[in-house]
């Protein structure tokens, strides 16, 4: 059973990190340099489980008035179509409310723009390069639940 927490430990913020590390870097080719930046500090971070593996992660930041960024979003390959995307951004969503936050956007990879479309995220603007991957800006306005 998959279950997200906040990273609000060194424990599990280090369980974020290695997720997106296998994914990002490993994975995915993106310079360390790129991946972890001065914004880790601040933002608050996700993290999924399976049991006691660490299975998923995100962030989220403020990125403007009432604005929240969501970025970071990372399954590991042998979880992924299996759920743990959409547990990962229902969490982060519902935090992102108790914040204030009424919009949330995104810099989606083009890959993968199809599965925020399925969460209600809507595409602004055209295709643009980001650590050498193509992507697209997305936004979806929140809704008290």
């Amino acid at each position: 059973m998959v279950e997200v927490y906040v990273a609000d430990s060194e424990v599990k913020r280090e369980d974020a990190f290695a997720v997106r590390h296998t994914v990002f870097v490993e994975e995915q080719g993106v310079d360390e340099e790129l991946e972890y930046d001065t914004h880790d500090e601040t933002a608050t971070h996700f993290v999924a489980y399976d049991s006691d593996e660490p299975i998923g992660a995100a962030r989220l930041r403020e990125y403007a008035d009432s604005v929240g960024k969501v970025e970071r979003v990372a399954v590991r390959e042998s979880r992924r179509r299996s759920g743990v995307g959409r547990a990962l951004m229902e969490r982060l969503e519902d935090h992102a409310e108790t914040l204030g936050f009424v919009t949330l956007k995104l810099h989606s990879q083009t890959q993968a723009a199809d599965f925020y479309r399925s969460l209600g995220y809507e595409r602004h603007g055209g295709e643009f390069e980001e650590a050498g991957i193509p992507h697209v800006e997305m936004r979806k306005p929140l809704e008290r639940r």
